[in-house]
């Protein structure tokens, strides 16, 4: 896919922003390395049919949406225990520069493609997630919010052996009067063995924007990473969750929720890798379509030739509530190791008719009953989400837009 240049963004624009942030040299030549890589990088890969490009990305004006040297947000991060580190890119530099260079880029390539290349280059916000050897966390919270026309964002976890952190990251508008916007949201999770990385993620920003986000984690010996993608704002969202199963024993679970309405687009991808022995895979994504919003869904299940005695699972839902709604799903497993017990599905339905009947024929009203059953088309994918504070916040968003 062609990739389009933009005139605002140079050398000098690059070096502006690692001299602001006072960022060390190795920093300063990942982000030149970078901005060269855009000359040749391509979009990230979209799913395509004869005639047909599900997702246009193409279309993007990236010269109008990208406004590098006013970037603006307000970022709340909290963290509950003392042992863990929780702090903004500029301020852990500083004392963990070493920890930060040899693990930043590890997992996701900066010139993975040319969106990622772009935040690489450009990003101003993000955090750094430090979590000592045998420590247990459990209240990590990156609150943002969006005040400029774009705004790239960095997230880099560091869970050494032993430990365990769950956190939940946000991101909304603020008040900034801007006609569109572009959100860049870039996450790495490196699990040592025998550790446990839960990270849930909550999108909402105003229908004016356009997201994109890819969030990847590498697993060690026994380590989990399970992740929560929820995403209900955005005109246009293009959202990757990935897992790299490179240690034995490891696991992951992929759960993921949308709420499109009006004219919005979600294009979401779940992918897994499993590398190692044991390993263990759940990906389970439900989403709900009203008016002629559209979903994209590619979910992948990679089972290397070394995978021996391999678990994968994947399911994905979606459910209309409009006649002039679409989705599209493609499920794919890739088994390169026989000693694999595996499976895929996807499905792609309105509300059952036999169901409203029976609620509106105990009086409840065709609306209300309507809702009733897409509250119950969330149940089993809320169940899977562990974190009291981000099951209800999803819940919140669900009844918003029912209502």
């Amino acid at each position: 896919m062609s990739t389009q240049a933009i005139e605002s963004l140079s050398e000098d624009t690059v070096r502006r922003i690692a001299d602001e942030r006072d960022e060390p040299e190795w920093l300063l030549e990942t982000r030149l390395n970078a901005l060269s890589a855009l000359e040749t990088a391509d979009l990230p890969d979209v799913i395509q049919t004869p005639g047909r490009r599900w997702t246009d990305l193409e279309a993007l004006d990236f010269e109008s949406l990208v406004d590098p040297l006013n970037q603006a947000d307000e970022t709340e991060r909290t963290a509950g225990d003392d042992e863990v580190v929780v702090l903004p890119f500029t301020e852990a530099l500083a004392e963990y520069g070493d920890v930060i260079e040899a693990n930043f880029g590890s997992v996701l390539d900066p010139e993975h493609n040319y969106l990622t290349a772009l935040s690489v280059a450009l990003f101003t916000t993000g955090t750094f997630v430090y979590v000592p050897e045998g420590v247990d966390v459990e209240d990590v919270t990156v609150r943002a919010e969006m005040n400029s026309r774009s705004l790239f964002s960095q997230t880099l976890v560091v869970a050494e052996e032993s430990s365990s952190v769950t956190i939940l990251e946000s991101i909304t508008t603020g008040d900034a009067e801007v006609d569109d916007r572009y959100f860049s949201n870039l996450v790495e999770v490196v699990a040592g063995e025998n550790s446990n990385v839960q990270f849930g993620s909550l999108q909402n920003l105003d229908d004016d924007s356009y997201t994109y986000s890819l969030k990847r984690g590498v697993t060690g010996t026994y380590a989990t990473v399970d992740w929560i993608e929820s995403n209900f704002g955005s005109k246009l969202t293009r959202s990757d969750i990935e897992t790299e199963l490179n240690g034995d024993g490891s696991e992951s679970q992929i759960v993921g929720t949308f709420f499109g309405t009006e004219d919005q687009h979600f294009d979401i991808n779940a992918r897994v890798w499993h590398q190692a022995e044991q390993t263990t895979a759940d990906l389970v994504t439900r989403g709900v379509l009203d008016d002629v919003a559209r979903s994209v869904y590619e979910g992948v299940q990679d089972v290397g030739e070394d995978a021996w005695n391999t678990s994968s699972y994947q399911r994905e839902n979606t459910l209309m509530l409009s006649d002039d709604a679409e989705a599209d799903a493609s499920p794919k497993l890739i088994i390169h190791n026989h000693d694999t017990e595996a499976s895929h599905s996807a499905t792609v339905g309105q509300v059952d008719a036999e169901d409203l009947f029976y609620l509106e024929s105990r009086s409840i009203d065709s609306r209300t009953a309507r809702n009733m059953l897409v509250e119950g088309f969330f149940v089993p994918v809320l169940e899977e989400i562990a974190v009291d504070e981000f099951r209800d916040d999803v819940q919140e968003l669900v009844l918003e837009r029912l209502q």
